[in-house]
């Protein structure tokens, strides 16, 4: 058994916790890293509780300064963290208790554990989407310009793997860029749910003591206290929603990861990664693994699980707070981590990307990549797509015969299939040509690839201010 029974609740049990029960419920070994928010949701209370006359004005400045000492000791790694006392919470106030005596118990006046952690989660999760916010916001900006000096280089764009139709890869790194764009207003809207603020719901009907919820969440930075007291305590959607912004993020990047990987491949030899984000085999000199890209690739699984986690966790619970919520920490910080983490990597190795230029050319060559190209051109002679789609399909198949490139064919090759077909035709048979025909919004042309990026450079300038 344990030596004693819990301070905060004892009162009404006639028997100490059994020792493996309490370490089986006991949180404190990974909410510590909530001590920060901890103490700055309990200075507001306290500066609360004087403003409205539950405490006096030398108690909360007494229950401050122990507080900030308290934080002191913790930054320092002076605190000596206790199991029995099961949490953060109850182990940073008995620490008070301890350092300024009777004033301390004082504290937990007019709130519960329940809202004190629901605070606590909120309070860290603003602090983490701000700091994610500036990773993402990092990458995007390098991608944006690395997309711009990139406008010009033509490599093949792909559907089913196969080469498809040239495009540039400028283009291509702002197909990235949008997906990020799409992932950065999912978390900014996200932030304006978790922004409000449960303290004061206590355990879940509220607290006849007359505090005051505004001057609270104006203290903390909330937008508004939450409406309902029972839902606010236990209400866990932000910490889904977070989760579901990561999944979608790491699938993001991992979609990106893959084609990194491909492309530092030697089979395409599109890039090189700098040294610093590979690693090298233990046995095979000449190797040069991105591991960069396929860890977050690797990761991606990871977060998909702690979404399902916290969506189970969540699924069977009647209201109010129930014990199961304990559960919802590990995951949550774990993702954050993980996102940052990715982000972070992401943001260091994307504008060192070092594209290599001809073998992209080369391959765009490949695989008769302007054969649409043809086929616009003879629709616009006026033969009808279906037949301009044969008449290609023919081309293509002389090509793989022949092992020659549309591009490569003669005139009386190609007129072979058309008589319709003439000398001009070389003008869209050529990359350059192709990749400048489709000159429209959206479009792989160059100069709509600068446009694209000096208009993502902006949304993203606005996007900044607006947070």
């Amino acid at each position: 058994m344990s030596q004693a029974t819990n301070q905060s609740w004892g009162g009404r049990f006639s028997e100490p916790t059994d020792a493996f029960v309490a370490r089986f419920t006991a949180s404190v070994t990974f909410d510590q890293r909530l001590a920060r928010q901890d103490i700055q949701g309990s200075i507001a209370h306290a500066t609360m509780l004087a403003r409205v006359g539950v405490l006096t004005d030398e108690e909360r400045d007494t229950i401050i300064n122990g507080l900030t000492e308290i934080q002191g000791e913790i930054e320092r790694g002076e605190f000596n963290w206790s199991i029995p006392l099961e949490d953060v919470h109850m182990n940073i106030e008995a620490r008070l208790t301890d350092k300024i005596g009777i004033t301390g118990k004082k504290l937990h006046t007019g709130r519960s554990r329940n809202d004190q952690v629901a605070t606590d989660i909120r309070l860290f999760m603003r602090d983490e989407i701000d700091v994610i916010e500036a990773e993402l916001v990092r990458l995007r900006e390098g991608m944006i310009e690395l997309a711009d000096r990139e406008a010009d280089t033509i490599m093949p764009g792909f559907t089913h793997l196969q080469t498809a139709q040239p495009v540039t890869f400028g283009h291509h790194l702002l197909a990235w860029q949008e997906m990020l764009t799409r992932d950065h207003e999912r978390l900014l809207d996200c932030r304006k749910r978790v922004n409000v603020m449960p303290l004061g719901a206590a355990a879940l009907a509220g607290t006849t003591y007359p505090i005051d919820r505004h001057v609270t969440a104006e203290l903390l930075g909330f937008d508004r206290p939450a409406e309902n007291s029972l839902d606010a305590v236990s209400d866990r959607d932000f910490a889904i929603e977070f989760t579901s912004f990561a999944s979608i993020l790491l699938m993001h990047l991992s979609r990106m990861s893959e084609e990194l990987v491909l492309w530092t491949s030697a089979q395409f030899d599109f890039i090189d990664l700098p040294d610093r984000f590979c690693t090298g085999s233990s046995i095979m000199p000449q190797k040069k693994n991105p591991d960069v890209p396929e860890l977050v690739r690797g990761k991606t699984g990871r977060v998909y699980g702690h979404l399902m986690a916290l969506l189970t966790l969540m699924k069977s619970q009647p209201l109010a707070y129930n014990k199961d919520n304990q559960e919802d920490k590990e995951p949550l910080f774990d993702a954050v981590d993980t996102v940052r983490d990715c982000l972070k990597a992401f943001a260091d190795m994307v504008p060192a990307i070092e594209p290599k230029k001809d073998s992209m050319y080369e391959a765009a060559r490949r695989g008769f990549s302007t054969a649409t190209d043809l086929a616009d051109y003879l629709v616009r002679k006026g033969v009808a797509f279906r037949d301009a789609h044969e008449i290609v399909g023919q081309s293509v198949a002389y090509g793989l015969k022949t092992k020659k490139d549309l591009s490569e064919m003669t005139l009386e090759e190609l007129q072979q299939f058309s008589a319709t077909i003439e000398q001009d035709v070389f003008e869209v048979l050529t990359l350059e040509g192709s990749v400048a025909a489709r000159n429209h919004i959206g479009g792989t042309a160059p100069d709509q690839v600068r446009a694209a990026a000096s208009r993502a450079r902006e949304a993203l300038a606005a996007l900044k201010g607006d947070a």
